[in-house]
């Protein structure tokens, strides 16, 4: 019980440290808003499909709206190189409010139906860049770990939130209205306050900018995915993305056919998903600060599919809302277990990229997944999909369960030493994300009193900071400085190619980090303000002035 209470209080703790930011609640409230439209949005178009066309033209608009997305990551890229992170980032959500707002125009006044099918399909395509660059922004505006990895939770608990308000409101309007295209003037209204809150970001792009502006420098998805065990989550995370467009169509067509609760229906059963992504967020909250991310992942690839099995053995409403609140917990821990183990595999200077290609493939398997569901429906019937469905997620986690565990390995850097890293004069102007590749690279080292760290005159292949303990630093045999907790060593001999310059010998049992020249070098030299501050140190350690 103290340990539940203990992790409670730094729950809470991390979540009030995150929201005095004002730049991640900015986001926070414009993911709000742009999570409740598009769900608003989703329900209103799906019945308005089924109105047109049946379970057919349900499928045919789901894919209409996601398979666009696989142009998303070559135009953001595109983008990226011409103008900065926040710019693109901000154009793209004012664009949907116009999109948006043209198709509900179209709806309202019974015009082209293909119209409605283009526009939603490039709504998605915006959505697709808009979103991976929110996600992207937030190594930049966040002060620590502690500090991302609350964000990380509070926008898997806004994204249950958007899930259940969105077709709450949908499924209201729908009953006492019954017109899709008022729906989807509210969504292009929630576009419109997600872009407000955005204008207000800071200046933000990726760490490798300058890089992203040079064609030859551009990643491709396979150097994205190099790693083997990326390249493993990429690929659970697109046959869930699959799975979930199947069942998105099965709920619309499970509402009007199977459980015979009318249009409303629709909002009412895609509202229980968003009450489980509520839970979700609670248990999110006890896995907090765990090891085992990716076996937590693996539990909730599993609920997001499992549930939807039961509904099809027994086809009663009270089961269908208990299971569907459970499939929403499960997609609650996906969101935000996956977010964690992406941004701890992926080097921060390819986040963008990264999220840009993983949204826009995640959403075309969505697409892919809504095509095949009408035809798989007229195949083996409804119930017969429905079981089907539940079973393919669970099966494929028992197959590589091993392999999946193994993501465990990627490891967050803690609080504590992102505090010893920014207590550095060199390393203080680094944003987290450099702050984060230096203390991956940090390997511990401890030492009695009386031993010689470094030797005058040696050559120098690592640079040391002090963890606890103290160290005298002396020049041809006389003292010069002593050095505590949170000093930095060994810079001059990597930096300025010479040997060591003083010799330095602990006076107490020491712990220290050491950093290899290569992982030194990359960060404080791609840094200006960094780079200037480490020449500061040096002319200081010198005795000389800067010219």
């Amino acid at each position: 019980m103290a340990a539940v209470h203990t992790r409670a209080l730094g729950v809470a703790y991390a979540v009030h440290t995150a929201a005095r930011n004002s730049h991640l609640r900015n986001v926070g409230i414009a993911r709000l808003a742009s999570v409740t439209g598009r769900w608003a949005g989703t329900v209103a178009l799906s019945v308005y499909a089924y109105q047109a066309g049946g379970a057919t033209l349900v499928g045919v608009m789901g894919a209409s709206r996601s398979l666009p997305a696989v142009a998303a990551g070559p135009i953001a890229s595109w983008l990226l190189k011409r103008l900065r992170g926040d710019q693109v980032l901000l154009a793209g959500d004012l664009a949907r409010v116009f999109v948006v707002g043209g198709a509900a125009a179209i709806v309202l006044s019974n015009a082209s139906t293909e119209a409605v099918f283009v526009l939603a399909g490039l709504e998605t395509l915006l959505s697709t860049i808009v979103r991976p660059l929110q996600n992207a922004s937030l190594p930049a505006l966040a002060r620590t770990p502690l500090e991302l990895t609350a964000t990380h939770l509070g926008l898997t608990t806004i994204e249950s939130i958007g899930m259940l308000l969105g077709p709450v409101v949908s499924g209201a309007m729908l009953a006492v209205l019954a017109a899709p295209g008022r729906v989807l003037l509210v969504t292009a209204g929630t576009y419109l306050v997600s872009a407000l809150m955005l204008a207000q970001l800071p200046r933000w792009e990726p760490v490798a900018a300058e890089l992203e502006r040079d064609d030859k420098a551009t990643p491709t998805t396979l150097s994205l995915l190099a790693d083997v065990r990326l390249r493993f989550l990429f690929t659970v995370t697109l046959a869930q993305s699959a799975l979930s467009g199947l069942i998105g169509v099965l709920i619309v067509v499970s509402a009007l056919r199977l459980l015979d609760l009318g249009e409303s229906g629709v909002g009412t059963l895609n509202a229980a998903v968003g009450v489980g992504g509520l839970l979700g967020t609670v248990v999110a909250v006890a896995l907090l600060g765990r090891k085992r991310v990716a076996s937590d992942f693996g539990l909730g690839v599993v609920l997001c599919s499992l549930p939807i099995a039961v509904i099809g053995l027994a086809p009663h409403l009270a089961v269908a809302l208990v299971f569907l609140a459970i499939l929403g917990i499960g997609i609650a821990l996906v969101d935000f277990t996956g977010l964690t183990l992406f941004q701890r595999a992926t080097p921060h200077e390819r986040l963008p990229q990264m999220f840009s290609v993983l949204q826009g493939t995640s959403v075309s398997a969505l697409g892919a997944g809504e095509l095949v569901a009408p035809l798989l429906i007229d195949a083996i019937g409804l119930r017969g999909a429905l079981i089907a469905c539940g079973a393919l997620l669970p099966i494929l986690i028992g197959l590589f369960w091993r392999r999946l565990v193994l993501l465990d390995e990627l490891q967050d850097v803690d609080d504590e030493t992102i505090d010893l890293l920014r207590a550095v004069e060199i390393f203080a102007p680094l944003r987290l994300p450099s702050l984060e590749r230096l203390g991956s690279s940090l390997v511990p080292v401890e030492a009695p009193a009386g031993v010689e760290v470094v030797r005058q005159g040696d050559p120098g292949d690592s640079y040391f900071i002090v963890r606890s303990g103290t160290l005298d630093v002396a020049i041809d045999g006389v003292q010069v400085n002593t050095l505590g907790p949170g000093d930095g060593f060994g810079e001059i001999a990597l930096l300025r190619d010479v040997p060591r310059t003083a010799t330095i010998t602990t006076t107490s049992p020491v712990e220290l980090f050491a950093l290899d020249r290569e992982p030194f070098l990359a960060v404080v030299t791609g840094n200006t303000t960094s780079h200037g501050a480490a020449d500061v140190v040096i002319d200081r350690h010198l005795g000389a002035t800067a010219p």
